[in-house]
């Protein structure tokens, strides 16, 4: 276009001059090929631009379309990896309320038998119509018991850790006592394996200190179970040292020890070493992880020293701080109940179990109280007006309504005036209900767990209906008796003082079996002393003692 323009004004120029302008037609044709020289070339140049910004466009076009497609599939990719991850939470979620569901389930079904069996051994156990040599027979039951139901609360406990429900327990507790039923209780199971077992304390216990002690009996059991099931010859010693409120338990075997490159996940739930692959060892693998997680909880260390067939020591360090004679009076449990003072309280038991209802009764109608059972919360609710109970223990998982609800309607009937108000506690074998909250204002301390400990229900009855319990006082007799019959030698005197201090049984038993060998004459004053080791009377045997050393001085 701009070429026909210029040609066609070159002409137009070239008419126009004629004849006249012929000299000037060189100039000028040079002046209009330069010009269209220059046009051409910036005509090229701004075609070559538009041609190159046309493409350029169409390049950037095609790329901001690529990356479009790019973060299009990215998002669709993001989009189907949260769908799967939602899967997968949710698919977790289900195996976790399923794993819930199951040892909710295993643990009901494990502690509703516990209860009947844990409960008429602790009556058994102190009824004083026992022969003593059925005594030993009810104290295994009783151990082996407590066994059982020491794994079924770590399996729970791990649940509990994990959801951050977990709660310690600190209270007195009888620390010899404890460590002496522990000594017992694996000294019947090396016996049984043919192995030997070794209680080694160092230094005076302390009679009571402050701890949780279920949690205390789990982390030790799984430990001196793990020993006891790995050695199959050979020893496992116990070892225990106490100074400056710190308690360092160390349990030693020769079993076959634990390799290196396992060391690291032994505390890991469900992992066992390359010897629980030993066909008469068994076990889930969980017994370290419960002890570890136990003892990180309460503020403690668990650490191993271990070498491929020289055996494992697993030492545990705790602070225990100690109760003074004073303090623990206050605090320690009444070992013996028979009665209360005051005029007698209404005790209403509302379970489908009859055998758990009458273990309750069995362990409550001694001591005085006026006692009636239903077996469902339909039951509950009609005897209430007739019987109106001070105290009322409901189960949970019963047929027509259920605890909770029955709880709700005698609330109801409460605040319109239809009944007297009664102190209500749960006793149930739903362990995770305790720790969940509930609308029928139920406090965690009123919610007892089956199998119940008879010494603890006791505490918790006093302490709502504050009760003045009457105790069952110490013989005097065995002090006569030792006095009849003379003294022993100042040394075995001092010698049983001190495994009494220890709280050592089977020293004790040992002492006197020197104290018996050495004259007949003392055999009424051994025979008394162990009346009371049967009975597990330390406090009263050391009294003795000191009554003793002071006449021999």
């Amino acid at each position: 276009f701009i070429a026909l323009l210029l040609g066609f004004f070159y002409y137009h120029e070239v008419l126009t001059l004629g004849e006249a302008g012929t000299p000037l037609l060189p100039q000028l044709r040079l002046t209009f090929v330069k010009a269209f020289a220059a046009l051409a070339l910036l005509t090229g140049i701004i075609a070559w631009w538009l041609v190159l910004t046309h493409k350029s466009r169409q390049v950037a076009q095609e790329e901001s379309n690529r990356q479009t497609h790019l973060l299009m599939r990215e998002i669709e990719s993001h989009r189907q990896t949260d769908e799967q991850l939602q899967k997968a939470k949710h698919a977790a979620e289900q195996a976790n309320q399923a794993k819930s569901r199951y040892i909710t389930a295993i643990s009901h079904e494990l502690r509703t038998p516990l209860n009947s069996i844990l409960g008429y051994a602790q009556i058994l156990d102190g009824d004083p119509a026992i022969p003593p040599h059925r005594h030993q027979a009810v104290n295994v039951i009783r151990r082996s018991g407590d066994h059982l139901l020491s794994l079924i609360e770590g399996t729970l406990d791990i649940a509990r850790i994990e959801s951050g429900k977990f709660t310690l327990d600190i209270k007195a507790c009888g620390f010899a006592d404890v460590m002496q039923q522990l000594v017992r209780m694996f000294e019947l199971q090396t016996r049984s394996k043919r192995i030997d077992f070794r209680f080694e304390p160092h230094g005076e216990l302390p009679a009571v200190v402050r701890a949780d002690e279920k949690r205390l009996r789990q982390i030790l059991i799984n430990l001196l179970g793990n020993a006891v099931k790995f050695t199959q010859q050979g020893i496992v010693v116990f070892r225990l040292r106490y100074a400056r409120e710190m308690a360092v338990f160390e349990i030693e075997d020769t079993g076959p020890g634990i390799a290196a490159a396992e060391i690291e996940r032994i505390f890991e739930p469900f992992s066992r070493g390359s010897a629980a692959h030993n066909a008469t060892t068994g076990g889930t693998g969980l017994g370290l992880t419960i002890a570890k997680m136990l003892t990180d909880v309460m503020g403690g260390e668990l650490s191993v020293q271990t070498a491929p067939g020289g055996g494992t020591l697993f030492k545990v360090r705790l602070f225990l701080p100690q109760v003074h004679s004073t303090q623990a009076s206050r605090e320690l449990p009444r070992t013996k109940r028979v009665g209360y003072a005051g005029e007698r309280r209404r005790i209403l038991i509302v379970d489908n179990e009859q055998v758990d209802r009458e273990m309750l009764i069995s362990a409550l109608a001694p001591l005085g109280f006026e006692l009636d059972q239903v077996a469902s919360g339909i039951e509950c609710l009609e005897v209430l007006p007739r019987f109106q109970p001070h105290l009322i223990f409901m189960d949970l998982a019963m047929p027509g309504i259920d605890g909770w609800e029955t709880i709700r309607r005698i609330r109801a009937r409460q605040l319109a005036g239809q009944v007297v108000s009664a102190h209500i506690a749960i006793i149930s074998a739903n362990a995770f209900d305790k720790e969940l909250d509930n609308d029928a204002g139920i406090p965690p301390e009123d919610f007892i767990l089956k199998p119940v400990r008879v010494a603890d229900l006791l505490d918790w009855i006093g302490w709502r209906l504050g009760l003045e319990w009457q105790d069952a006082g110490l013989q005097t007799a065995p002090v006569q008796l030792s006095m009849q019959t003379g003294l022993p030698p100042r040394a075995q005197l001092d010698a049983l003082d001190a495994q009494v201090k220890m709280g050592y049984v089977r020293g004790i038993h040992a002492t006197l079996d020197e104290i018996a060998a050495l004259d007949p004459a003392y055999g009424g004053y051994v025979q008394a002393m162990r009346d009371l080791v049967r009975r597990f009377q330390l406090d009263a045997m050391s009294e003795i003692l000191r009554g003793n050393l002071h006449a021999d001085s």
